[in-house]
């Protein structure tokens, strides 16, 4: 169990926990000159295993402490996120004070619901003073989670009172069951240093999941900065361990990087997690002694479990109608970050103003990759109410339920820190597309609905072009549904053609039931122009020369080069420029030749000098596979290149 210290300067949190465990944090010489907390500092005490204890009980006790001057209050943030347990310290000679009062609501603000109070000193204060004070502390915590927490009168520096609340502590530890552990690993680390003989070593609270020895991790910066770690030892609560789960205090030893590269801040995570992002939907609170209400656009501090960031807060609700948020009122905002950070939903944020010398107010992340367009339309407000459930399976059913076009896998991972295994018990009926792009999964609705779709704009299109015989995928997909990767959408064609829902005539989908063959004297004519494109092999003849050549008009020519482009048996590159399909087979498979490179990349020049002909041909070329997904584009310029997109190749249209 983590405890974590909170309270005024100079009320005894050190000197407290030093009574407690034995340890001094403070470790800087300005610490001990001043005597003062600056940096947050650590200690832990061992727990006698009792007869009765709760499987799995911990093992030892550990307290972080926090500064209490305002101006650390940043420190104090990034120290109380991760507790399980409060320990507010307040002094019997000073009462509350201004400090007393900021640590308690932001505690409140984190969400911490268990804790007790240390009313310290009281071998200074007469027992009048110590009631008193008392009571101010009741009252205090009455509007809090902490309301009812216990009080203990004490006196570090005597011992009077130090018994009963490390018995009360050791009792709570001792019973304190696991947290949950299928999630995935996220630990910031808020230090770093190198120790012969073993190398690189962060500390930090393990926010979620469980970390072995062995793992193979990242450290991270919201920045884009990445190392592929390992972790080569652990201990936990200072002891050595092979594991370390949720609440833990943890120094990992890690190979593949060095500790200079480290910031206090970073993340070490599980690779799925490290998705940045400047936006964040929350539920907000302010809190009732907030100096002011905050307006559309209003500039704040906004802390986070690895640091802060500034932002600017969009109302979404109906607090903007009404001039915006009010002390003591609650509303969902967007806030817009002046720099990413890595967050999933559920994660606690606290506010200060944009000096940093007020603390406002405080709330949880809803959505972590919210979209910056239609954020207050009501479908998307029902949604974020719907993530406040405290349930999981109601709130990714509501998450999936609003997704017509289903979910990002990766996405979903990264909001949620769901692993495979984890969404699928919460969500059974879920329909997940697995495509070399990655995953996307649909609520059971939302594919049938797609289904239909697909059905619907079928029919209408075949009453309305009853001589087409169908339309190419490409093309279909902008009709049914745009936003949908193109591979997923191949997807659910493919499931609708194996149930017989659908058919296929080369590059055209169409209804079973519509048939369109061309006429025997078109037949002839069709086959006259695909011989000719077959004969230009990487250089057809344009429109104009085939009807030069086979005396038709160019009208008709196009018509007809169409209609077989439809069908898969030529495909159109640009505008009255069509390659006949086998030619189009042999310049993917010279393009997945020249992708098979050292960079995987496929240029124009080299793309040329496989086809002979000119530069803008390859460019041209190139560009159509883009369309067709077979490739796509990369870099600008001198730098221009295509890659294998792994999806839809051109040559399997047919």
């Amino acid at each position: 169990m983590l405890i974590g210290t909170a309270g005024h300067i100079d009320h005894g949190k050190t000197t407290l926990v030093r009574a407690l465990t034995g340890v001094d944090t403070t470790h800087l010489p300005e610490e001990k000159a001043r005597g003062i907390t600056i940096e947050l500092g650590y200690a832990y005490a061992p727990l006698e295993q009792a007869p009765g204890d709760a499987a799995g009980a911990a093992s030892s006790l550990g307290f972080i402490d926090v500064p209490g001057h305002e101006r650390f209050v940043p420190t104090m943030l990034m120290g109380a996120a991760g507790i399980d347990y409060a320990l507010l310290v307040v002094a019997a000679d000073d009462g509350v004070m201004p400090q007393t009062r900021e640590h308690l609501a932001i505690l409140h603000l984190l969400g911490i619901e268990r804790g007790a109070l240390a009313l310290s000193k009281c071998d200074r204060a007469s027992p009048a003073r110590v009631a008193e004070v008392e009571a101010q502390i009741t009252s205090l915590l009455a509007p809090t989670r902490l309301a009812g927490s216990p009080i203990f009168a004490l006196s570090a520096v005597s011992g009077i009172g130090v018994d009963a609340l490390r018995t009360h502590l050791h009792a709570l530890a001792r019973s304190e069951s696991q947290r949950s552990t299928d999630a995935g690993f996220r630990l910031v680390a808020d230090r770093r240093f190198a120790l012969a003989g073993a190398g690189t070593i962060i500390t930090g609270t393990v926010h979620a999941g469980v970390v072995h020895v062995g793992d193979k991790l990242l450290l991270a910066r919201p920045d884009g900065f990445r190392r592929e770690v390992r972790v080569r030892a652990l201990r936990v609560s200072n002891r050595k361990a092979d594991s370390g789960g949720p609440g833990s205090r943890c120094a990992v030893n890690l190979s593949g990087i060095d500790y200079g590269e480290i910031e206090r801040g970073d993340w070490l995570l599980h690779p799925a997690l490290a998705r940045a992002t400047e936006r964040l939907d929350l539920r907000l609170h302010l809190l009732p002694e907030a100096s002011r209400k905050l307006g559309q656009w209003a500039s704040v501090t906004l802390h986070h479990p690895a640091g802060h960031a500034m932002a600017r807060l969009a109302l979404l609700d109906d607090t903007l109608e009404a001039g915006g948020l009010a002390p003591g009122r609650s509303a969902l905002v967007q806030a817009v970050l002046d720099r990413p950070v890595f967050a999933c939903s559920g994660d606690r944020i606290v506010i200060r103003d944009a000096a940093g010398r007020e603390t406002l107010g405080g709330g949880a992340v809803l959505d972590p990759f919210p979209a910056a367009r239609h954020r207050r339309r009501p479908a998307r407000l029902a949604l974020l109410s719907a993530l406040e459930q405290a349930e999981p399976a109601s709130r990714l059913a509501a998450v999936l339920a609003s997704a017509a076009n289903g979910l990002d896998l990766e996405e979903l991972t990264a909001a949620h820190n769901l692993p495979d295994a984890r969404w699928q018990a919460l969500l059974p009926d879920a329909r997940q597309v697995s495509t070399k792009m990655g995953g996307r999964i649909f609520s059971a609705t939302a594919w049938a609905d797609l289904g239909e779709t697909v059905l619907a704009r079928l029919t209408a299109h075949h009453e309305a072009f009853a001589d087409e015989p169908g339309v190419e995928r490409e093309r279909l997909r902008r009709m049914c549904a745009q936003q949908l990767p193109p591979a997923v959408f191949l997807a659910r064609l493919e499931e609708l053609l194996a149930e017989g829902r659908i058919a296929r005539a080369g590059s055209a989908w169409h209804l079973p039931s519509h048939t369109v063959e061309l006429s025997a004297a078109d037949r002839e004519k069709a086959d006259a122009l695909l011989a000719r494109l077959q004969a230009g092999a990487f250089d057809p003849p344009w429109v104009r020369e085939l009807a030069a050549a086979c005396t038709l008009s160019e009208t008709e020519v196009r018509s007809l080069l169409r209609r077989i482009a439809l069908r898969g048996e030529a495909f159109q590159v640009v505008r009255d420029l069509f390659y006949a399909r086998a030619t189009v087979a042999q310049m993917c498979a010279l393009a997945v030749e020249l992708a098979a490179g050292e960079d995987g990349r496929i240029r124009a020049a080299d793309f040329r000098d496989r086809i002979g002909g000119g530069r803008k041909r390859a460019i041209q070329i190139l560009e159509f596979f883009d369309r067709v997904g077979f490739t796509r584009r990369v870099g600008d310029g001198q730098h221009r290149a295509h890659v294998l997109r792994g999806e839809a190749p051109a040559h399997d249209e047919a």
